[in-house]
Order: structure tokens, then sequence, then C-alpha cells
């Protein structure tokens, strides 16, 4: 076990990260993909969970190719794994960037005429070539290049070889509802794209999409969420193991009466109420809108709950920067002491459905996550 982050008697809270679930997660997910290889996804901190230790452990459950967002967590990630192929997602950052993308072996994902003309400028390798992936739009008009342009470029590219595309991707809008109509259209979308490119690899499927398999496959699919134990849809159980356990110190336990109020807004008590107020808040990813009471946009009536001792405790009134407030009334104020910890999302608490709670997605609670709790690494390469 290796910890990181305030020490634990000093934190409002702990992080418990399951490596060898992170492992096993990667190891299923490139069974699904087979014959597709599966890379990684470990942007934005590898969702929260710290590059460094979760990079290490899906390099030694065998993965190679990893994603990131952007060139900075490029050279993070580098640095603890200097043999793994590293595509950047969001494109080149200009001339100055270019040099720093060659010297750290960081393959751009050329997403607009802006960025091949850049890469063809200044992305010479000493090595006779200009390495790359070009990503292809097919219906988010989020990132890539049109039809048309990636005709044009598959054109010219084939008399001049000004480029090295080793990777052509697009990415799916909906894959997350396997039903959606969008998902078979932007396929043949890309399957008529990506055979301008013959012999280059294709990568289309995300967490979602490892999921709807055949011709979503293709030769290399890119799992996000899903190494980190987020439902890859929302229609099938989730045969992830959960990776993520987000705990919350009990800063003091307070009695109120019925009809007195909690929190900002001032959430009146239905009844005597035995309060754990705990040591988490919006500023460590519990979102505001997860409250039990006081704000108008809850996307479940009640709010969230935590865990503890074996049941659910709803969250009661406003989630703030730094406290929430939890109704541990069924229990007993002789079950409840300061000091214990409140489950938030865990095995007993599915992220997904915590994340609907709060009316958004696990995504976001994990992102969110910030410094300030004690994380404990379990497993793995810890």
């Amino acid at each position: 076990m290796s910890g990181s982050g305030p020490a634990p008697h000093l934190a409002g809270g702990r992080l418990t990260i399951d490596l060898d679930a992170l492992a096993d997660n990667y190891r299923l997910l490139a069974k699904r993909s087979v014959p597709a290889e599966a890379s990684a996804v470990v942007k934005a901190d590898a969702y929260g969970l710290g590059l460094a230790p979760v990079a290490r452990t899906l390099w030694a459950a065998g993965c190679r190719r990893f994603f990131v967002a952007l060139p900075h967590e490029g050279l993070a990630l580098r640095a603890v794994l200097p043999e793994a192929q590293i595509f950047v997602f969001n494109g080149l950052f200009g001339t100055e960037a270019a040099a720093v993308y060659r010297e750290a072996r960081l393959v751009p994902v050329l997403n607009s005429q802006s960025d091949l003309s850049t890469w063809e400028a200044h992305g010479w390798n000493g090595e006779g070539s200009r390495p790359c992936a070009i990503h292809l739009e097919t219906g988010m008009n989020r990132l890539g290049l049109t039809a048309e342009r990636a005709r044009t470029l598959a054109e010219e590219n084939t008399l001049t070889r000004a480029l090295t595309p080793i990777l052509v991707m697009s990415h799916l809008a909906c894959a997350d509802a396997p039903d959606h109509p969008m998902n078979r259209r932007q396929c043949e979308s890309f399957q008529v794209l990506r055979a301008l490119f013959p012999e280059i690899e294709s990568s289309l499927a995300n967490s979602a999409g490892i999921f709807l398999g055949g011709d979503f496959l293709c030769d290399v699919t890119r799992p996000g969420i899903a190494l980190y134990g987020g439902a890859p849809n929302g229609t099938k159980p989730n045969p992830m193991r959960q990776v993520v356990t987000a705990e919350a110190r009990i800063a003091q336990v307070r009695r109120a009466k019925a009809g007195e109020t909690v929190s900002y807004g001032a959430t009146p008590l239905a009844r005597d109420t035995i309060i754990a107020v705990a040591s988490t808040g919006y500023a460590d990813g519990y979102h505001r809108a997860a409250s039990g009471g006081g704000v108008p946009l809850r996307a479940v009536d009640g709010g969230a709950s935590g865990f503890f001792h074996g049941q659910a405790v709803p969250v009661l009134g406003r989630v703030t920067m730094d406290l929430t407030l939890f109704d541990v009334t069924d229990l007993g104020a002789d079950d409840v002491a300061v000091g214990d910890h409140i489950e938030l999302f865990g095995p007993n608490m599915p992220i997904d459905s915590v994340a609907a709670a709060a009316g958004t997605i696990a995504y976001e609670l994990l992102t969110s996550l910030g410094q300030r709790y004690h994380r404990e690494y379990v497993g793995g390469e810890a």
C-alpha cells in the first residue's frame, strides 16, 4: 500500500484506489476489444486518480498505447513510461509546441488544416517521417477534418508523403445508448473515410463503443471511464470492477429538533435528527447539486446519500464548500463518532448512481476530486 496527499489524520477524507481492479478492468476491455488492441485514455491525471500509479499499473497489465488531451499531460506520462506510444487528442499548440512533441515523441492527433500545416513544416523527427494521427469528423462537430478535407489530404499525401499517419480516428457521440441510430451512422461514415488511408490503423470505439463490438472495434480501442469503474452504458449492469472508494471524515455529530433548519438556505427538518457533519464538499468534488435540499435543480428528489454502518444516509440541506451534512438518525447516536468515515461513493454507493443524483456523470465526479483527500493505493504496482 502507498499513499499520497495530506496525512490521514490531517485530511478531511480518503480515497482508496484499487490498482488490481484497474488492471482487471483493462484486461476485460482488452478481451472485449479483440481483434483490436486496447489502449488507455489517461487524460486529466488519469481521470483524477493519479497519472503515475495508474499508468504504471496499465503498462504492467499489457497496455502499450496511451491517449492524453494536452501536451503537458504527454510530457508527464513520458517521464513515467519512457517506451509508451503517447497520442495527444487536442492537436498541436502551434509552432513552438511542435518541437516539444518531437523531442518527447508525442504523437499529435491532427484535427484541422492548421494542425496539418504546422506538422508538415515542423514535425520532421530526423528519421524520415512525421508520425501523427488523423482525426476525422463523423458527427460530433467537435474536432476533426471534414470528409471533404480528409479526401483532399489522402490524395495529396499519397503524392507528397509530407505526413506519416499511423492512425486515423473518430469519436462516437452516443455509444452509451447502444440503440441510438447515430452509432450506426457514424460507424458507416468512418468506414468510408478510413478506406481513404489504406494500411493505416484505425480507431473509433471508446469505453461504450467497445461493447458495441463488430465494426466499431477497428484496430485500436480507446477505453476511458470503464477502466476506472464507470458503467460503459446506462442500460445494462456494469461489468467493471469498482476502482475508487471515496470517504469523508465525520467532523462533528449533533442533534437538531424538528422544525429547526440546516445549512445554507435554511432547509427545515421534518423530525428530530442526528446529524453527521462530514468534512467534504464541492471543493472536494462532492457536487452542490447532490444537496438534500435548498438547490432547485436537483436531478433526484432528496439528493444523494452516503453509506455508513450498513445503510444509506441521505444528505441534509445544501452541500457546502468544505462540509456536508448527513442524516444518521436511524443509526442512533451511539453508532456515530467523530473520526468515522462515511462512504461517498464506492462498493456500496456506485459512482454512477451518485453522479445521477447530482445530475451529472461519473467522469465529472472523478475529475473533480481535488487534492484534499488522503489517497491510498492498494494492489498493483503499489
